[in-house]
């Protein structure tokens, strides 16, 4: 059987995860290796999408239900090609980055598992594949998590892991109520269900077991302490890309299994400004400069609901393409923001936010890589997350939910604000102890944060071929 591309992103990073654990010592050249493949197949994948819309494969040669199918559109390539980008560019960040040999050993096999999970998430059709894909995920990242071995760090881990559980079990219970419901768990069966009330039963349960995973408001206890006690790779990792898989499956479910009713909307959309508000005064209050963007993360995912709730039951056939920007938006900036904090760390040996304008010595790129990430999260022109930003009020305001805009608008305030107490400490120097010290150059690791960055803002410019991609095989339903 030829090999397809489809297949190959899921085996690549899988194969490479066994390899790279067996094989310590070249764990490294076998993690960059697999990634490098996972990249071209991805750019294989899109080159079919734009030829022929949607592509699907048959594992196998079983088709669903019984079998297991990868499906692929535009939107889940675009989500692929994000994951695959990022993921390199954190890949090669994380050679320099990750000293101690023993990080070096387990980073490659737990990120590669973690790279096989998201790719698995992204071209499953089923849900109960899904729960697999994302307990893969799970399981990835609570090593990443607990990788630096501080005790924070393994603190911060036993919380995810918690929270995970639940998450996943809430999400397992749903699956089992719409096997019973349907004898079938594939997304066409799904979509060509009756509603019930065990249908809505197990919406319930699923979306509530996602959005514990995604850390929206009120159930974000875990995130912050375990995106900023992390490396600064795996924060990265974390932050960048796996919250992504929750949200892109919530958003498939929405497709499939219709939301009952406006109520639930509103839910969700109140959820996301609670998240907007509370993450912002929290990132205003934190002390450490990495669980600054931690904060900042659970405002973003809130602006993710919020865009998904911009025009009510309604506009939910425009409302995903929003929310879809955010997504990109936020996996790639926040990705450079992580790394561009911890080379931060790195070099003043510290990120305490009030003693940064103290140092003498100034990471000059990396601070201006921290800046130009922070233009994307803020919503600045001309960045991605600006359009992200504009088309969640353009259509909030056509459809008369001025609501969401002022919240929106608070939450950029409130951006503002906190990524303002950091800039305060790299422009200020009277404050600083002794004399300037002489720049110690740039880092390899410098580049990969800064290639993000400078991604996030250029991406903007884009945005009306990104939309047309996104469309590509009709993702949530639409016909020509």
């Amino acid at each position: 059987m030829m090999l397809d591309p489809l297949t190959l992103v899921l085996f690549a990073p899988l194969f490479g995860a066994v390899a790279a654990f067996v094989f310590p010592r070249a764990a490294a050249a076998v993690g960059l290796g697999a990634v490098l493949v996972t990249c071209g197949a991805v750019l294989w994948l899109a080159q079919q999408v734009l030829a022929a819309g949607a592509v699907t494969v048959a594992l196998g040669g079983w088709e669903p239900p019984l079998g297991i199918a990868l499906r692929a559109d535009g939107l889940a390539v675009a989500m692929l090609a994000m994951t695959a980008v990022v993921g390199l560019l954190v890949s090669a960040s994380a050679l320099d980055a990750l000293r101690e040999a023993r990080q070096q050993q387990y980073f490659w096999p737990l990120w590669l598992l973690l790279l096989t999970g998201m790719n698995g998430v992204y071209l499953g059709t089923d849900v109960f594949n899904l729960y697999v894909m994302i307990e893969v995920i799970a399981l990835a990242a609570v090593g990443l998590t607990v990788l630096s071995g501080t005790r924070e760090a393994v603190r911060a881990g036993l919380e995810y892991m918690y929270a995970s559980i639940l998450g996943a079990l809430l999400f397992l219970l749903g699956v089992g109520f719409v096997y019973l419901q349907l004898g079938r768990l594939d997304f066409e069966g799904l979509n060509s269900a009756e509603p019930s009330g065990a249908l809505s039963a197990a919406l319930a349960l699923m979306v509530i077991g996602l959005l514990l995973k995604t850390a929206l408001f009120p159930l974000h206890f875990w995130l912050p302490a375990a995106h900023a006690n992390a490396t600064a790779p795996a924060s990265a990792l974390l932050s960048g890309l796996v919250v992504k898989a929750a949200l892109y499956i919530f958003l498939r479910l929405s497709t499939y299994m219709p939301l009952p009713d406006e109520i639930l909307i509103t839910l969700i959309g109140t959820l996301g400004a609670g998240a907007v508000l509370w993450g912002g005064v929290q990132a205003l209050r934190a002390e450490r400069l990495k669980l600054l963007v931690a904060w900042s993360t659970v405002v973003q995912i809130g602006l993710i609901f919020i865009a998904f709730a911009r025009a009510g039951q309604i506009g939910l056939t425009e409302s995903w393409k929003a929310a879809a920007l955010l997504i990109l938006a936020h996996g790639v900036a926040k990705a450079a923001m992580f790394l561009a904090a911890g080379r931060i760390k790195d070099e003043v040996g510290h990120d305490v936010i009030r003693d940064l304008d103290r140092s003498s010595i100034r990471p000059t790129l990396a601070q201006f890589t921290f800046a130009l990430a922070a233009i994307s999260i803020i919503g600045l022109p001309p960045s991605l997350g600006f359009i992200g930003k504009w088309s969640l009020m353009e259509g909030a305001m056509a459809a008369g939910y001025w609501h969401w805009v002022a919240v929106t608008m608070i939450g950029t305030l409130l951006s503002v604000a906190y990524f303002s107490r950091v800039f305060a400490g790299f422009l200020r120097f009277d404050r600083m102890r002794g004399e300037l010290a002489e720049h110690k150059g740039w880092a390899v690791a410098d580049i990969a944060p800064l290639t993000l960055a400078l991604a996030a803002i250029s991406l903007g410019l884009m945005a009306t071929p990104i939309l047309s991609f996104l469309e590509l095989g009709y993702p949530f339903g639409a016909t020509p």
